[in-house]
């Protein structure tokens, strides 16, 4: 999969849920986690992370907004059941893209919302789980731009495998192609 991805929480305060959320984004390649005004009492990295994700990939505890620093042309992206948000399938993933979900029982402050690039929604009755929500994004995130074999349109696994790339030819400076076949 080209690019990469991060995903955290704003104001966290249940230490199963951080734990869940971030042991799920190292199984999905996570490029780093994070979480912003999360409770004190949450103290280190939570028993429920199982795969100790912070000694494989780097965890920010940001303590406000205001110190949040994302990698440059990182798109910050808030997932959020609002009425402008976009629908989650059908939300195109920007190359490079943290993803920040809101508290439990809560949602992302005003100032977040204001930060971000794109809000999305999963498209639910009500709010999910902040763990399970993350997962949800993670995964759309994968089948989305990873390369997978095409689904059938009837039930079963696929009929063929993944296309195999193809290549162009080498472009010139002039963005003319080069005859590559010459004699």
């Amino acid at each position: 999969m080209r690019g990469y991805f991060a995903i955290g929480i704003e104001g966290v305060s249940k230490v199963m849920n951080l734990g869940n959320l971030i042991r799920t984004a190292h199984g999905f390649g996570a490029s780093f986690v994070f979480t912003v005004d999360a409770d004190k009492r949450l103290g280190r990295v939570p028993k429920s992370d199982t795969s100790r994700t912070p000694d494989h990939t780097p965890y920010y505890a940001w303590k406000s907004i205001d110190d949040m620093q994302l990698p440059g042309g990182c798109k910050l992206v808030g997932v959020e059941l609002t009425d402008d948000a976009v629908e989650l399938p059908s939300f195109g993933h920007p190359l490079r893209a943290a993803y920040v979900m809101g508290p439990e029982r809560g949602s992302l402050s005003p100032e977040m919302l204001a930060r971000c690039d794109h809000v999305v929604r999963i498209p639910t009755g009500f709010c999910i789980n902040v763990a399970t929500a993350g997962a949800i994004v993670m995964y759309d995130r994968v089948r989305t731009m990873g390369r997978f074999a095409e689904r059938p349109l009837v039930g079963g696994a696929p009929r063929e495998g993944v296309r195999e790339h193809v290549h162009g030819g080498p472009i010139t400076r002039t963005g003319k192609k080069r005859n590559t076949l010459a004699t």
